[in-house]
């Protein structure tokens, strides 16, 4: 399929990995198996509703599937690994093989280690591996990749005034050193996505720095994840305050992440998100 225009084509293509065809970005549907989620679209730890909205994502044209069970939205409070394995492994053992790759989104080494042996092939953890000693070396042993992700401080606090120097360089830094960390502990470089952390710990224009500078996230071989499907951001430009009513924003957030780099865009919005691309891309092969 053609590349979208206007993207950033110079920067080399991630390594290979999983067999995924990076010569365009990849859908991730998100499901939140969550008492509660910012988004308004948490399943309540349903089990059955969680496999039959990631079956209908995947339909749709989702590429990924990202599953979590704990909800990191601004104030939230943690859950235990033993709360997110029980409303994870069902989920889990019903999709393996479905035909998609599945993320689990933790950042309990337990977790994980649970999810990897019932079939999940991606770890995609907020904390980039530090908030549990022993995740790096679950993920190091087996053959899953791994998203590392960027957050100033806790879910529960992190939007209490993050400050920083300059917010693009210290973020890049902080994932270059997470990526040097994996290396270290045997983690192939093409298992490695890394993920800016659009509203984790940043104000809106720390926000909007990011999503400028996404480019610069590239530059390593690294594969590039962005998520920024319904938060704050989009309210942020365009005045809804309704997370749910966040969808062109979304869209046309996604868009601009595509063109600048991103491999992966991780959204609640997949049949949307996946036709705005397709028009995209269908009007670029015919110019």
């Amino acid at each position: 399929m053609t590349l979208l225009p206007n993207r950033p084509d110079s920067l080399p293509l991630p390594r290979p990995l999983l067999c995924w065809d990076w010569s365009r970005p990849l859908v991730m549907g998100i499901v939140n198996v969550t008492d509660d989620s910012f988004s308004g679209d948490g399943l309540k730890g349903e089990a059955g509703a969680a496999i039959a909205q990631a079956r209908a994502m995947i339909a749709a044209g989702a590429d990924l599937i990202d599953l979590g069970a704990e909800s990191t939205r601004p104030g939230a409070a943690p859950v235990s690994a033993a709360q997110e394995i029980e409303r994870l492994l069902p989920v889990v053992q019903a999709l393996a093989g479905c035909g998609v790759p599945l993320s689990v989104d933790t950042r309990n080494a337990a977790t994980m280690a649970a999810c990897l042996a019932a079939g999940a092939q991606i770890i995609n953890d907020i904390s980039a591996l530090e908030d549990d000693p022993a995740a790096l070396a679950v993920v190091a042993k087996s053959q899953a990749a791994v998203v590392l992700m960027h957050k100033q401080g806790q879910p529960a606090s992190m939007q209490q005034a993050p400050r920083y120097a300059d917010v693009v360089a210290e973020v890049l830094a902080y994932l270059q050193g997470r990526a040097a960390a994996c290396l270290a502990a045997g983690i192939a470089p093409e298992r490695i996505i890394l993920d800016p952390g659009i509203g984790f710990g940043k104000t809106q224009p720390q926000n909007i720095a990011l999503m400028q500078a996404l480019p610069r996230f590239r530059a390593d071989g690294y594969a590039l994840l962005l998520g920024v499907s319904r938060k704050s951001l989009i309210g942020h430009l365009t005045g809804e305050t309704q997370p749910s009513l966040r969808i062109p924003g979304s869209v046309a957030a996604a868009l601009w992440g595509a063109v600048q780099g991103a491999n992966i865009l991780r959204v609640h919005d997949v049949d949307k998100t996946v036709q705005a691309l397709r028009v995209w891309q269908g009007l670029a092969a015919m110019a």
